[in-house]
């Protein structure tokens, strides 16, 4: 397994990590379990949670398989995030009530002494931006966090949180989880760059197979019990397949071509391909079942099969313009 520094931190994050959305509604507590455990064995060392997750209960299981599995806590990290966690007005949002109470339901939740990493899930627009810089400033200070961002930010508001930061003396945020894929490349590869450059953002990317798309597993239809077959998760199938899909599935054939030619499975190439980007800290993996992670943990090592030639060539398919950030 690879590590990369989480941004201009010194925290080093595996390159893959294991994330818990949607997971607890599509498999069992015993396959939680069997993923982590199957995850952190691989090498993984990032397991990425939040309050909004199964209306908390995912981070009850992951802190249930965490206490049982007694890993030494200085060799994992755990994350929260932080935005919706009820319906009433003080259960939800970025004010400083709000941030504390769910950082102390979080810790008992997840039964852990501390969090890693705490997201602000996702901006705040009642709430300003000094009021929930200094709260997570005060979690720092006071031991319950380690490292705070965001998720799903705005470029302008990040640079706002650092301004406050800094005028007033306090710790910005050090990380931003925006959804990163070969279908959704905007705000890494081009809004965010000065982020990278001015502030050393890292970034933990979500959905690095477009919630499914990049399986491919979609191009005949929606299959019964998948992702987009959910009620509530409707915003994701409007997101990927009201927009010419035929025209998408030819891409998908072409991709899936290009992967076996590759010697890889047509996830393991989506995933390889979010690790060549040098802004990205550590792709958040997520598995209904054990297989499925298996095979999507094996992309750490073959993303070097990624030439510059078949980057190259990946962009042709996508019919997109090569990003200058991109290192091979």
């Amino acid at each position: 397994m690879e590590y990369r520094k989480l941004g201009r931190s010194g925290l080093m994050v595996s390159s893959l990590s294991y994330g818990s959305w949607i997971t607890l509604d599509s498999q069992s507590a015993t396959t939680q379990k069997l993923c982590m455990h199957s995850a952190y064995d691989a090498g993984v060392n990032f397991f990425d949670n939040a309050e909004a997750y199964s209306n908390g209960e995912s981070e009850v299981v992951m802190g249930q398989i965490l206490k049982e599995a007694n890993w030494s806590r200085d060799s994992f990290i755990v994350s929260s995030k932080v935005f919706w966690g009820g319906d009433k007005p003080t259960q939800k949002g970025l004010s400083r009530k709000h941030l504390v109470d769910a950082c102390h339901a979080a810790l008992k939740r997840l039964q852990l002494d501390y969090i890693d990493m705490f997201f602000c899930h996702r901006p705040d627009a009642q709430t300003p931006v000094e009021e929930t810089v200094r709260t997570m400033n005060d979690l720092i200070q006071q031991g319950k966090i380690l490292y705070w961002g965001t998720s799903e930010w705005p470029a302008d508001l990040i640079t706002q949180a650092h301004a406050a930061a800094r005028e007033n003396r306090l710790i910005g945020p050090t990380m931003e989880q925006p959804q990163y894929n070969m279908l959704n490349r905007e705000k890494v590869e081009k809004e965010y760059l000065r982020l990278f450059r001015d502030f050393g953002m890292g970034t933990t990317v979500w959905s690095p197979l477009a919630s499914g798309i990049l399986t491919g597993k979609y191009m005949n239809g929606i299959p019964e019990g998948s992702r987009f077959s959910k009620p509530g998760l409707e915003w994701l199938k409007e997101i990927y397949l009201a927009n010419d899909s035929e025209s998408l599935n030819k891409r998908l054939k072409k991709l899936h071509t290009l992967s076996a030619d590759l010697g890889m499975t047509l996830p393991q190439l989506g995933i390889s391909w979010c690790l060549k980007n040098k802004n990205v800290s550590s792709v958040i993996l997520g598995a209904s079942r054990l297989e499925q992670l298996t095979e999507t943990l094996k992309a750490d090592t073959l993303s070097v099969k990624l030439t510059s030639e078949v980057m190259n060539a990946i962009d042709q398919i996508l019919e997109n313009v090569p990003s200058p950030e991109r290192v091979f």
